[in-house]
């Protein structure tokens, strides 16, 4: 099986926002994120830079962009960008490009209630996984500028870990 060479784990999860502050004031007070650094700002007027190494508009402008840290292992690169071609809408999980970052947590539902219990938008009620996947629970939330999350729960495992030889 071929592999990158090297490869060990999942380093970062990056993302923009439109406000950092508002994206701080998320992630800890209500994620319990531990906020570890900032850097920044990082612009080049006067090359190609940004265009080469990001992929974004040369005259983009990377204004700060912060680190956080989540249960002790994943961590968020937020980063809060000005570009003269900078799209505004996310898109949703149907579009190309479209994506979420999931949580595990040992109680969906005292998960849930917090959640609720501080104004965040739930997309509806958890739901019951089948096939593979049998034995977790899931659902969706917002983040205050509309990023989606979702919660996973599987305390007793998922059917796969019991009887891999059932699944392709």
């Amino acid at each position: 099986m071929a592999a990158l060479p090297g490869v060990r784990r999942l380093d970062h999860i990056g993302f923009t926002v439109p406000d950092l502050a508002q994206a701080h004031e998320f992630l800890v007070d209500v994620l319990g994120c531990e906020y570890m650094y900032r850097l920044g700002p990082f612009e080049h007027p006067d090359s190609e830079w940004m265009s080469e190494h990001l992929h974004v508009h040369p005259r983009a402008v990377m204004r700060e962009l912060h680190f956080f840290r989540l249960g002790g292992q994943a961590v968020f690169e937020v980063f809060q960008y000005e570009a003269p071609d900078q799209e505004t809408s996310l898109p949703r999980n149907s579009d190309v490009g479209g994506h979420h970052v999931a949580l595990y947590v040992d109680d969906m539902d005292a998960a849930v209630a917090y959640l609720r219990e501080r104004g965040v938008r739930v997309l509806g009620e958890p739901t019951a996984s089948r096939s593979a996947s049998e034995g977790q629970r899931w659902v969706y939330f917002l983040a205050p500028w509309g990023m989606q999350f979702e919660l996973v729960s599987y305390p007793g495992g998922k059917a796969f870990d019991h009887h891999p030889e059932l699944f392709d």
